[in-house]
């Protein structure tokens, strides 16, 4: 006489589970763990900056705990009844996916700054275990559904299939959907709720650890956790899909505001007086403007970032007539700028939201008199804006006579600003850069712009300079050839920003 399965199941030490369960118990596994995975990225960039080290860290911590999490589950499988186990593998993976943002609030004020070790601690503590938690569950499901070794090959690729399923779909969720309407503590707490969930209804269903004890127990730390992450400060004002945003007053001017990106002092403005400009490498803007036109004519201006919308709003002060576009990638440092920053779009001063690379291909050949970049991921250029065909684009609408002016950061030994003058200088044929004299000399890093198109006259800019205090602030012509080396033009094919950078700590 056939036996059942569940009979063959018992008989081989398997408890039974439903097929359907089983396989939504692997997808929001799989999709949790890739949902904590790009979350991680955004917990940790105000410490440590929005670098593709930051990346990094986050894929490759994640890719360790599922080799780990992977292998100890199914030594557990093969150890305890696997049913029994699954429901404590979820919960306590979903406690831990709710105490990641508590630990990021704790640790990261302690590794601020510190680059990719910092990123990779950091990440690392936030994101390992619970990783290494969810990912020790699929083994043990697939341990459920193994009737006979006959089929195993055909139930271990078919739930690692549903596992890739769930991966893809916590990936496109998070990136397309949650961090574009949600924060991510919303996204954490909804993500942990859900797995915590699941475990107390696998613990109830299940008959070895169906007491009141344990759902007890599961709930109060529950409650722990999500306590916990609302009791700990937040550092920031504005959470987006690229950064965490922050506003902060200037006790030495009524007006003055500081956009804070990420860890990085983004933008400063006075809303009283868009005439003033509070950073250096702007104020050398200004210079670069009033030498290439005459004070008070009106320019039309693109902007590539709009972060506190300074420039913008000191063309239309300083320039009555002015026009200006700025592309912006995030559309809530929009909302930030129009809330805290006093930004009022109109015809004359317009704001596109979308990623530059793209945008600015639909705007029209030489109609700009000004392109000022000024878009950053962290303290770097995003590398898609940094290269000789994104250069190419700036080119094409600059009209005859036009001026690009581009911010860069970087410190010694200033490799990335070698590379992005030898970038724009094979696009443009002459550029000069602008920055301290000790930064122009190597022996200290910042800001520096680089000036291509129909360039000012250097003395003017340096009368310019002097009359601030900067006194020899333009490159001369050895110092620019030193500045470049031997540093090769970036290209879409090979783009290193960020590991050009050999700091991540600046003034």
């Amino acid at each position: 006489m056939q036996q059942t399965r569940e009979k063959v199941a018992v008989a081989e030490g398997t408890p039974v589970m439903a097929r359907w369960w089983a396989i939504a118990l692997v997808v929001v596994s799989a999709a949790a763990v890739l949902v904590l995975e790009l979350i991680s990225v955004r917990l940790a960039a105000p410490y440590v900056g929005n670098t593709f080290q930051t990346y990094t860290a986050s894929i490759g911590v994640t890719l360790a705990a599922i080799a780990l999490g992977a292998n100890l589950g199914g030594w557990a499988a093969d150890t305890w009844p696997a049913k029994a186990i699954i429901g404590p593998l979820l919960a306590l993976g979903g406690v831990l996916v709710l105490a990641s943002k508590p630990i990021v609030l704790a640790v990261g004020p302690l590794v601020r700054d510190t680059g990719p070790a910092g990123s990779i601690i950091l990440i690392g503590l936030a994101a390992a275990l619970p990783v290494a938690v969810l990912s020790a569950i699929s083994p043990v499901v697939v341990k459920t559904q193994l009737w006979t070794l006959k089929d195993s090959g055909t139930v271990v690729g078919r739930f690692s299939a549903f596992g890739t399923v769930g991966g893809l779909a916590g990936t496109f969720l998070t990136g397309y959907v949650l961090l574009a309407t949600l924060p991510v503590s919303v996204i954490l707490v909804g993500t942990g709720v859900v797995l915590v969930a699941m475990g107390i209804w696998q613990l109830v269903g299940s008959r070895w650890l169906a007491t009141k004890q344990a759902v007890v127990g599961v709930v109060l730390v529950l409650l722990l956790a999500v306590g916990g992450a609302a009791a700990l400060p937040v550092p920031c004002d504005y959470e987006t899909a690229y950064y965490c945003a922050r506003v902060t007053d200037d006790p030495q001017r009524p007006g003055g505001r500081t956009l804070w990106l990420d860890d990085a002092r983004h933008s400063y403005v006075d809303i009283n007086d868009y005439r003033y400009l509070g950073f250096e490498y702007t104020q050398r803007y200004g210079d670069v403007v009033n030498a290439m036109a005459p004070v008070g004519k009106p320019l039309r201006a693109l902007h590539i970032g709009g972060g506190g919308f300074t420039m913008p709003r000191w063309l239309a002060a300083t320039r009555p007539g002015s026009t200006s576009r700025v592309l912006e990638v995030d559309p809530v440092v929009v909302r930030l700028g129009r809330e805290r920053l006093g930004l009022r779009t109109s015809d004359s001063l317009q704001v596109r939201v979308g990623d530059a690379r793209v945008s600015i291909r639909s705007e029209p050949a030489a109609g700009y008199d000004l392109v000022v970049g000024d878009a950053f991921g962290s303290t770097a250029v995003p590398w898609h804006l940094a290269t000789k065909e994104f250069a190419a684009e700036v080119r094409r609408v600059l009209r005859p006579g036009g001026v690009y002016v581009l911010n860069v950061i970087d410190l010694p030994p200033l490799s990335l600003l070698g590379a992005e003058i030898a970038t724009v200088r094979a696009v443009f044929g002459t550029v000069t850069v602008m920055g301290t004299r000790k930064a122009l000399h190597g022996k200290e890093g910042g800001n520096f712009v680089i000036v291509a198109g129909d360039l000012p006259d250097r003395q003017t800019l340096l009368a310019a300079g002097a009359k601030r205090g900067e006194p020899d602030d333009v490159a001369s012509a050895p110092q620019l050839a030193a500045l470049v080396g031997d540093a090769r033009p970036l290209t879409d094919d090979r783009a290193p920003v960020d590991q050009l950078i050999t700091t991540y700590r600046y003034v």
